[in-house]
């Protein structure tokens, strides 16, 4: 279906990109370390900074974790359960519990976005940096897991998922 392929890409592509953060707030760290223990100048900024592109990060990543099934779940009723029965619970699941959240979740990160850009609200470190970024992102990634729960439950409707077999314990040698 184009809907579940279009969302699963969107959010691909996101995951991807926002996957090299990562790699820029660990050099920020490395450099901030540096500068501290070996040339006895430590940053006012690296971290702040590095704290508001972990948040970022961290936020940004829900949707593409989704995606991959990698939210904790608590299987303990439906690990017994046939595929069939396991797939409906899983919508109802999605029905009753996270889109009402994600809506929730959305709506409020809006809310909150917008009072932070209006207030140009800053952090209160060393280094004050705009902090509504942050809070707009959040909306972003609301809106990244909402419609990434569409592309789940379609999946999931059409049987175009294999999340829902049992799965085996992985070894962790």
């Amino acid at each position: 279906m184009p809907i579940i392929r279009v969302i699963d890409g969107i959010n691909e592509v996101v995951g991807r990109i926002v996957s090299i953060v990562a790699i820029v707030f660990a050099g920020i760290i490395i450099y901030d370390v540096f500068m501290r223990y070996f040339l006895g100048e430590p940053t006012r900024w690296a971290f702040d900074l590095t704290k508001q592109l972990y948040g970022f990060y961290f936020i940004m990543l829900g949707g593409y974790a989704l995606r991959h099934q990698a939210h904790v779940r608590v299987d303990l009723v439906t690990e017994r359960l046939g595929t069939q029965a396991r797939r409906w619970v899983e919508v109802a699941g999605y029905l009753i519990f996270f889109f009402p959240f994600s809506w929730v979740f959305a709506r409020r990160s809006f809310d909150f976005a917008m009072t932070s850009y209006k207030q140009g609200e800053l952090t209160y470190g060393a280094v004050q940096l705009p902090v509504y970024p942050l809070k707009i992102a959040m909306f972003l990634a609301a809106v990244l897991l909402l419609i990434q729960g569409v592309s789940e439950v379609l999946k999931l409707v059409l049987s175009k998922t294999g999340h829902v077999e049992p799965m085996e314990p992985m070894d962790v040698r």
